[in-house]
This record gives structure tokens, sequence and C-alpha cells, in this order.
């Protein structure tokens, strides 16, 4: 694209474009169309007369209906929207129409990675984790933490960190109630995440609900993995057990190394948030560039996010060649659809103040840009929230689209780095895993600069191609993940907290 043009239309049917920058009233865009209104960066304008309740199209797909008559060069904005019905899911079958794109050639297929007898991902990073069983642990266990880096962790010079695994789960909580398996299966695969070796170490308080045994098999529950602070005769004690404990698993930990090994062996997470009009042109398809070539590669990539896939849904069928995993994609929709039904609120609650500020007037327009990262692979396998793999390839692991839950959740299901897309701008990052970000606009890299990683905006001022911004992400995880680069959360350490999600009732 020029480094001048003032809009990007997506499809050559759309009857909007969005602006590259904000335009003042009067601007002449789109060869005859003249801004009636000023018009912000990102927003989309009319490319033609539109009437009440007439179609808005971008991507080739119904945003919305006009809910009053729209001129030639106006501003659409949520206000002038009416969403349309979700898709029917009553009929949705494999499409077995998988397009993958061409793809140049693959730039590598291995990276240097942990190795694990345990799991067949492997890890990015040697991390000691300090799993707990409920909230009431984690005020003990920061402090312990805390001792342990700095007096502990400098004599095990190959492990990279040391985190509490810090949820609100555990006790107040319906344990028994059928959503709970959701928390709980999380919890119980996060003990086997590839970046922490296989080495189990559990603090529980003695009193919770969520018993160690709903966490860890019974072969892991003895003295060497678990601690239980009621055990114990104040403080100072706890304090000595937990440093005992941490350092016996360090030294275990300290034996891990880096080896060269295939990129089948690599699970990569996708999401986005702080979304806005440029994630569906510019980042989202690069990050959804790079999922063909890591799939293509052997790796296994996984993108989530329900409410932002729903009113793609079909699309989704469309790249499904089994009926099995078609269904389990139409079963975790109409649960959603029911968890959302249950609150009282549908998919339009989706979008945030700052979506619709960066130009996303509907949970459908967002969709699609959204979906966009996902790439063009054939969807081999759907996973419930918190399950761990079983096949290699593109995944879609059925998650909330709240940036930290969703996060949590891919990193429950395993994915030991993942891919952030933002167009507003988010410095959310997680311990366990390093998080790549990627921007869809250029000023949000310059006024970010060290939070943001890959400026995808080259794609709009015509520096780059998709292409060449999607091989540039690819070889950016693949170094992400060697070890060869740190992401900018990673090096500053810009960590939220552990969001397990819990639809159960909290008693």
């Amino acid at each position: 694209m020029e480094a001048l043009l003032k809009t990007v239309k997506v499809d050559a049917r759309d009857n909007v474009a969005i602006l590259t920058r904000d335009l003042p009233k009067g601007t002449l865009v789109e060869n005859d169309v003249l801004l009636w209104e000023d018009i912000p960066q990102s927003h989309k304008v009319a490319l033609e007369d539109i009437p009440a309740n007439g179609k808005i199209i971008r991507y080739h797909v119904l945003l919305g209906y006009a809910k009053t008559a729209i001129k030639k060069g106006q501003w659409i904005n949520e206000d002038l929207l009416i969403l349309p019905k979700a898709p029917s899911l009553n009929q949705l079958r494999p499409g077995n129409h998988v397009k993958r794109r061409d793809l140049p050639p693959l730039p590598r297929t291995t990276f240097e990675g942990y190795r694990n007898s345990k799991n067949e991902f492997a890890g990015t990073r040697n991390i000691l984790a300090i799993h707990t069983t409920v909230q009431c642990v984690v005020g003990v266990l920061n402090v312990a933490v805390r001792k342990i880096r700095k007096e502990i962790l400098p004599r095990y010079p190959h492990v990279d960190d040391v985190m509490v695994v810090n949820h609100a789960y555990g006790c107040g909580v319906a344990i028994n109630a059928p959503d709970a398996k959701i928390p709980i299966r999380a919890l119980h695969h996060l003990l086997e995440h590839p970046n922490f070796g296989g080495e189990v170490m559990v603090v529980a308080l003695g009193c919770e609900k969520l018993r160690p045994e709903m966490m860890m098999g019974p072969e892991l529950i003895n003295s060497e993995n678990l601690i239980v602070l009621q055990d114990f005769g104040g403080f100072q004690e706890m304090l000595a057990a937990i440093c005992a404990m941490a350092e016996k698993k360090l030294t275990k930990l300290n034996e891990r190394r880096r080896e060269t090994l295939p990129l089948s062996q690599l699970l990569v997470g996708m999401q986005c948030g702080g979304s806005d009009a440029f994630s569906g042109v510019t980042a989202n398809p690069s990050a959804g560039f790079a999922s063909d070539l890591l799939v293509a590669a052997g790796a296994t990539v996984m993108f989530s996010e329900v409410t932002e896939v729903r009113d793609g849904v079909e699309l989704l069928a469309d790249r499904i060649t089994s009926a099995p995993v078609c269904d389990k994609l139409v079963s975790e929709m109409r649960w959603y659809d029911q968890y959302l039904d249950n609150g009282k609120v549908d998919r339009s609650a989706n979008p945030t103040p700052g979506n619709k500020k960066g130009g996303l007037s509907t949970i459908v327009e967002k969709a699609m840009g959204s979906i966009a990262k996902s790439g063009t692979s054939e969807i081999v396998e759907v996973l419930s929230p918190g399950e761990i793999p079983t096949k290699h390839g593109l995944i879609y692991a059925a998650t909330p689209a709240s940036d930290f839950v969703c996060g949590t959740m891919q990193m429950c299901s395993g994915a030991a780095v993942q891919v952030f897309v933002t167009g507003r701008g988010t410095p959310y990052g997680l311990q366990a895993l390093p998080v790549i970000k990627l921007c869809t606009r250029s000023d949000l890299k310059q006024h970010w600069d060290d939070i943001i990683d890959i400026d995808a905006g080259a794609i709009l001022t015509g520096e780059k191609t998709l292409a060449e911004m999607g091989v540039d992400v690819f070889n950016y995880i693949v170094d992400v993940a060697s070890g060869t680069k740190k992401p900018f959360t990673e090096t500053y350490h810009i960590y939220n907290d552990v969001c397990v999600f819990n639809p159960a009732p909290i008693t």
C-alpha cells in the first residue's frame, strides 16, 4: 500500500472503508467520496449511500444494519448499526473447503528448546513453578519467592526464574458444581506445563475445598512435592520448608539444557486484545501468515476467544474436514451461548470502549479481524477450556475472549510461547511463558517502543508485504522460543496474575 493512502478497503465488494489517519471534513477519499465530518483514524466511512436498514459490509461480511439512512462520506460508528443475528449452529457441518495459502520456502524447521520426558511439547523456558491449591497461601509464598530469588536461585544459573501460580480459585467455590471441572482441569494440566520441566511443587493451606488430590496424581502426593502450611508451626517454619523443597527442585531443573528439536515439539498460542479496525488488516493477518508457516513446519498453533469467532463460526467449519471435530466446535459454541444467556447478556457485550474508539463497531467486525490470526490451515482439533492438545497442527482452544483469562487458559493447555496482537495497546504479559507483542499501527509502536516487539504497521506504509511481515513474525517466534531473543514483557518482568476461567458459582 502507498504511504499516503487515506483509506483501506478489505474487499472490493465492501461499502465502507477505514481511514488510515484522522481526516477533516471535506477531505476527498476513494476518488469521489467527500467526508461529511471529521473522522478519526481507523473508523469507517460510507463509500455509498446506505438506506435505513441497509446492509453495512466490510470483509464482504454483514457487520450490521443501518439504524437510519447514511450518506456517502458519512462516519459510521457503533451508534449507527443494528447487530445482526448470530449464525445458526443447527446446520453447521464440516466444510472440507480448506484453501491453504501459497507459502514461501520454510525459513527453518527446528528450534532450541528443552525436551520433556513427560510432555510431548518442549519447553521454551526453564522455570520453577510453585503451584497453589488456594489463594490463601500466596502471601507466604510471595515472601518465600523473594528469598529464593535473592539467596538460592543465583546458585542455579541454568534456571530462568521462580514463580508462584497465584490463581484466585480453591475455596469459597462450589467445588462439586458441573462447571467446576473447568478450573480444576486447567490447574491440573498447568502442573504439566512444558516450561516447568516436570518438577512438581504444590503448596496447600489444609482446609480448602480444592484438595491436593484434585490437582495431583496420587503418586505425587508426598513430602517431596506437597507442603501443607497448617502442618507447620508458624511463618518461619513454613518459609524454611518452602525454601528447602524449592532448592531440591532447582537442583534438578538446573540439569536441563536446550537442544535442537523439531518444530513439531513447539506449541504456540495466538491471541489478541485491545483490538482496533486495523487488527484485521495488518497484525492479525501477519500472525495468521506466521501460523501457516509454523503449521507447515510441523508446529502446533492454538487460537481461541469464543465470542470473537462466534460470528465467523461458519468460516471455521469450512476449514474442518472431520465430523467429530466440527461437532466439538458446535458443542463449545452452544455451551458459551448458554453461559452468556445465563448472565442475561449476549455476544454484543464483548467489544470494549477501546475497541469502539479504535473503529470496531460490532462484535462481527471484531470477529472477522480476530479470525485472521488463525491463518488458512485446516483446524485439526477443538479443545474445551484447559484441555491439552492430542494432535499437531492448527487447533481451536475454546476460551473466553478476556485477555488475561484467554492467556491463562492457553497456558494451561500447554502453550510455551504466545503472540499477542494489539491495536490500542496493552502491557499484558505472563510469567510462565514469553509473550510477544505485535501491533497494528506504526504510531502505536512509536508511542510504546519499549513494550511493542513487532510493528505490523509497515504493511500499511508499504515497507513490508504481508508475506514479508509473516516471515518476520515466524522468525521472531522461533528466536524467542529458542531463547535467543526476549520480548519486552519478559525483559521488564511485566506479568499479569494467573486468571483461571471459573464459570461455576462462588459460594
